[in-house]
Order: C-alpha cells, then structure tokens, then sequence
C-alpha cells in the first residue's frame, strides 16, 4: 500500500516541478521537496523509515523477539540494511529490543533518554562511543538535514538485564520514557509518540513542532486505548495525518485499528494504517 503525500509548503514548488520537466536545472532546484519517506511497520512501535536523502532511520526495533516482526528481519537483521540512525523512546523490551544489536552491527550510534543511555553503558551493553544521551526538549542533527527533538511522554521506562555472572535477570531504573519529533531533509515532521497516556501537553507539542504524521499508540493498558488515543488527536494534535501504533503484538494491549477509526469518524483527519512488514509512503 502506497499513499502520496503533498505537504503544503511544498505545494507551490510540486506545481512548478510537475510544469518544468524537461530543464534539467531546474529539475535540480525542485528534488529536495520531490524526495519520498518511506515507512516500514515492524510491529509494536517499530520502524524503519527511508529518508528523502536516501538515509535509513530504526526507530524501536523489537525484532527477534517481536511476535508480529517481519520473519526476514527476525531471521537476520541485515535484511534492514544500512541503518544510518537509531532511536529509542525507552528501556521495555518490546522498545530497546534489538537496538544494541543494531549499533554493534552497523557501527552506529544509539540515540535515547540520557538515563537509559547510562546503564546500557555501565552494564556492558553498548560502548560508549556507540550511544548519544539527552532529553526532553534537546535536538540532535544525527544526519545532514536530519533533526530530532525529544519530546515528553506519559509512560515509565525500566531496564531488564541479564547478568551474565549470575545468568539472572536484572531490574535497572532508566529514567523517563521520551518520544521524538522526526524532521527530515524535505521538512516532512513525523512525531513518534512512543508509549504514552493522555496528557495535556500533547496540544503545546503539536503547536510548537507542526507534526505533518503523528505516530499514536492505541492498545491499551500500557498507553492510550483507542477511544482516548482518538480524543488527543481530535482535540488536542490535529495533525494532517495520524497512524495508530502499539497494538495487535501483545494480548495485554487489547486495543484494534477498526475501535481506533470508529473513534475517528467524523474527522477530516487522514487516518493512515498498514500491516506489521508492509510499507507505507509519503
């Protein structure tokens, strides 16, 4: 399933692109804002998102060990390919999964709330080289044209580690879960809300950051369920477009896509979805 989006500011120069094709200058002078994303579910709150300069970002990747996670990636994490950015919103299992694999195997560095960060450092997990710390309102320039910003959410965040010297398992704190408004090199914004409940800064960071895609956990239990998760964006976001996330891998999280557009209807808000090793494009 494919769905192309024209962002707005962008209209003007699409116009102009589509009229002018056959002069290459001018071809040059209109890419950038030609350039796609591509969205890749991985199932729960995984992502791999293809860049409109060409980058790959992994943004929670419970792979291995997520039960509705593509089986070529599960079977070998090369399959993602490149990954130029890693993210993660917080230290649960079915989020922090398979991203220090990742780091290890693409020599790439780890982006996430500092006091996750540490413990995976202290503990033996990553190398520091390969982890980059900071919170809530703090931006990183990872990649050229390429920020985030680490924005609030309503969840906790807890390390599980196995000792190897004892083989049992570990509880460390890792300071407060985060999620993420993605700019790209187009200006396209997508804002990865991770695991979070309602709260009513959601409204301040929609209006400061301009989110065109909002990424919007719906199962319940742990974060929003449908009917709340419907209220924040109807209310309080109103972005262009939103995909529910966080639902369908874990019987806890009992939440559905059909409870979710039910809760919708009405809005002129594009309710956009996909299946878990499907990919979407914008």
């Amino acid at each position: 399933m494919k769905l192309a989006v024209w962002l707005k500011c962008h209209c003007a120069v699409a116009l102009v692109a589509v009229s002018l094709v056959g002069s290459h200058a001018q071809a040059q002078t209109v890419a950038p804002a030609l350039g796609k994303t591509e969205l890749l579910w991985l199932g729960q709150a995984g992502f791999r998102i293809k860049t409109p300069g060409g980058k790959t970002i992994v943004i929670d990747p419970w792979i291995s060990g997520g039960p509705k996670a593509p089986e070529a990636f599960k079977a070998d994490l090369n399959a993602l390919g490149k990954v130029d950015l890693l993210l993660v919103t917080h230290a649960h299992v079915d989020h922090l999964g398979d991203a220090p694999a990742l780091a290890k195997l693409n020599n790439t560095i780890l982006y996430g709330p500092a006091d996750m960060m540490t413990p995976l450092v202290t503990l033996g997990v990553l190398p520091a080289n390969l982890t980059h710390r900071f919170n809530k309102s703090g931006h990183v320039k990872p990649l050229p044209g390429i920020k985030v910003t680490a924005v609030a959410a309503e969840h906790s965040s807890l390390l599980v580690w196995n000792n190897p010297a004892t083989t049992k398992n570990e509880s460390h704190p890792a300071g407060e879960a985060v999620g993420y408004i993605i700019e790209l090199e187009n200006g396209f914004k997508i804002w990865h809300m991770g695991d979070t409940g309602l709260f009513g800064d959601m409204k301040f960071i929609s209006e400061h950051y301009k989110p065109d895609l909002v990424l919007i956990p719906i199962g319940g239990n742990f974060t929003m369920d449908p009917v709340d998760a419907a209220f924040a964006v109807r209310t309080w976001i109103k972005p262009k477009m939103v995909m529910p996330i966080h639902y369908n891998s874990n019987p806890l999280a009992k939440g559905t896509l059909a409870e979710f557009q039910d809760a919708m209807k009405g809005s002129k808000i594009k309710v956009v979805h996909t299946t878990e090793g499907q990919s979407l494009e914008f």
